[in-house]
């Protein structure tokens, strides 16, 4: 069986066009989400994955339809083979249960393991060369120490409440707990 999914991520976005592209490739049940791609919990794809079976195909218009990542079609197309289900991507042309698509999907996911251990590789040299220079990581402090002490004591002289402290010295509470906890 070929189920059908679709997803749009905005309520002004028509979903009429995938929908129609998905009936033409033969889909008997066409799933729709409306809901960014960035989120993880999708009904129409949740439901997808109910009725799939082995045998059967997933089709979508696009891949960028299915996945948020490259990372995460791949992985989606890891939990299909497992479950013998193949993946079929009208607008790219891929097909799994062809070779050439198998092979084509593999290089995709190649390429994209590839570029996550240079920008990792890149990421670990950067921050080593930043600690040989004595740089240290993290976020500036809101405040100067001076000024730490300043909020430190207005707080335990109890004579401000904590908003009012916050706003005379332009942070948040989080921050000024933090400061509280350092002292």
């Amino acid at each position: 069986m070929k189920i059908g999914y679709a997803r749009v991520s905005t309520l002004e976005q028509n979903v009429n066009l995938q929908r129609d592209a998905l009936e033409k490739a033969g889909c008997e049940k066409v799933l729709v989400d409306q809901v960014s791609g960035t989120v993880a919990k999708r009904p129409g794809l949740e439901k997808a994955k109910e009725l799939l079976r082995k045998g059967d195909t997933l089709v979508v218009w696009r891949l960028d339809r299915l996945g948020r990542s490259l990372r995460d079609l791949i992985e989606w197309v890891r939990y299909l083979e497992e479950k013998g289900v193949e993946l079929k991507s009208l607008h790219e042309a891929i097909d799994t249960s062809t070779r050439t698509g198998k092979l084509t999907f593999h290089l995709f996911g190649s390429i994209a393991e590839f570029e996550r251990d240079l920008i990792r590789e890149r990421t670990q040299a950067g921050l080593a060369a930043a600690r040989a220079r004595g740089r240290r990581g993290g976020r500036r402090k809101a405040l100067n120490a001076e000024k730490q002490n300043v909020a430190v004591n207005l707080y335990n002289e109890k004579t401000m409440t904590v908003d009012k402290i916050c706003e005379l010295m332009g942070i948040s509470k989080p921050t000024l707990y933090s400061y509280i906890r350092e002292s």
